[in-house]
């Protein structure tokens, strides 16, 4: 009831101005519309990878279904952009295509590296995911950097390692000095040998790799879907160290950065 139930969505902004990048189009993707205020949605949205939960706030993004929305939509590079995203958003699975949406939408596929998208410098980096290419994001304005690893696993690096996964280069490079870290944190370290293969990490893992990077505040995200508030709660209290502030994120939280 307290940290919701959307899936994920992250929109960012600059100062006072209207959100203008989006990092994932799950359901959350539909409150933007309510922060826009009546406004069309002029922007790109980021998909880390193309699980359901990631996409599928897309076709029910009123402010992106407007004559006069513009929206640019990047997914990792993998063969026909609008094809790989047809599968899931087309009939007989749903009844629009993305591309019959109003508006000037695009469709494109995005390769690992720096990019400025939207007045932001923005790093892709392939992180480990079961089940499609998968990226994680930074992205800065110059004076202050988010890091976004949503799904990553990094245990599917060595299956058969005991530990929580390395805190592999890919990782260190997005969160490095980041001044936010936003970080799947699905499972916890006494789970995680049993459910390793979903593809996730555990509190424990998101932890460590903050502290190894130097981030200045963890976003504990991508909760698991049957955990209580109470049990969120409590993961957020046993997670807090000296000179690292742990928190949780919640649907509609707003960050200051």
């Amino acid at each position: 009831m307290r940290y919701g139930g959307h899936t994920s969505c992250v929109a960012i902004s600059r100062g006072s101005e209207p959100p203008a990048l989006v990092l994932d189009g799950g359901t959350g993707l539909r409150e933007l519309s309510r922060v826009l205020e009546g406004r069309a949605f002029h922007g790109s949205i980021l998909l880390g990878h193309l699980h359901w939960d990631h996409t599928h706030g897309l076709p029910f993004f009123a402010a992106g279904d407007r004559e006069d929305a513009r929206v640019h939509v990047y997914l990792p590079a993998q063969g026909d952009p609008e094809a790989v995203v047809a599968r899931a958003i087309s009939p007989p699975h749903f009844p629009v295509r993305l591309t019959q949406l109003r508006g000037d939408w695009r469709i494109d596929g995005l390769e690992a590296g720096h990019h400025m998208i939207e007045g932001f410098d923005v790093l892709a980096r392939d992180i480990p995911h079961k089940g499609g290419r998968t990226f994680g994001f930074r992205v800065s304005d110059g004076d202050v950097s988010l890091a976004y690893l949503s799904d990553h696993a990094p245990g599917g690096l060595d299956p058969d390692a005991s530990g929580l996964g390395e805190y592999h280069d890919a990782a260190l490079d997005l969160a490095g000095g980041a001044d936010l870290l936003l970080h799947d944190a699905q499972h916890t370290a006494a789970e995680y040998a049993r459910l390793r293969h979903f593809g996730h990490s555990a509190v424990e893992y998101a932890v460590g790799l903050a502290e190894k990077a130097g981030v200045g505040r963890l976003l504990l995200f991508h909760h698991d879907p049957a955990r209580t508030d109470e049990e969120i709660d409590a993961l957020v209290a046993g997670a807090q160290r000296d000179g690292l502030v742990v928190g949780a994120a919640a649907q509609g939280m707003t960050i200051d950065l």
